[in-house]
């Protein structure tokens, strides 16, 4: 669960890409030094070192003290489901930094729906797509993301622990009011 302070310091973190790659890097190897990375990366040592220990300031990222030795230092990610509770309570830079950080995953997103949709056929049953329109009262919405957020833990799996045939997977969840999309059905699809 990200607060204001945390929006903000993820926000710092997001205006850098050398940073967004080590952060998604992190995410997806669980553990690092800034050789590996500045390998995976194409970047110097000297680079994602920097970068490195300028997440952890923010602390995103933190040391793996019993793995580093000398000028050797592993770190792992503290980043876990990006979630904000509704009404949280910030000050207006830190929700300029939660309105940055929206627009950044956004795009993302809508990347990631697009190549969903795209390799649909071909996904040999990979790609999932679930789109639905509900009534719920704010009781419901909030039993319904506990338990969504619930299940997805339930496949979390650790570095070294995944199954030989898995894949990352994108997940997302979006739940809003839907106060009318503005489209319209044709006359003949909606029987008029």
């Amino acid at each position: 669960m990200l607060t204001g302070p945390d929006l903000k310091a993820f926000s710092k973190a997001l205006s850098n890409p050398v940073r967004r790659d080590i952060l998604s890097y992190l995410g997806e190897h669980g553990e690092a030094n800034s050789t590996s990375v500045a390998k995976a990366l194409g970047e110097s040592t000297g680079t994602t070192s920097y970068h490195l220990r300028k997440l952890a300031d923010l602390k995103l990222i933190a040391e793996i003290e019993e793995r580093s030795n000398g000028r050797e230092r592993w770190w792992k990610s503290l980043m876990t489901d990006i979630f904000t509770p509704p009404g949280l309570a910030m000050t207006a830079d830190e929700r300029e930094a939660a309105l940055e950080i929206g627009a950044l995953k956004m795009t993302q997103d809508l990347n990631l729906v697009v190549k969903a949709y795209a390799g649909y056929d071909t996904s040999a049953g990979w790609n999932q797509i679930y789109r639905s329109g509900v009534w719920m009262t704010k009781d419901q919405i909030a039993a319904f993301a506990e338990e969504y957020q619930t299940l997805l833990h339930k496949y979390v799996t650790e570095p070294g622990n995944r199954p030989p045939d898995s894949r990352r997977m994108a997940v997302r969840m979006v739940m809003l009011p839907d106060e009318g999309s503005g489209f319209a059905l044709p006359a003949e699809a909606d029987g008029r």
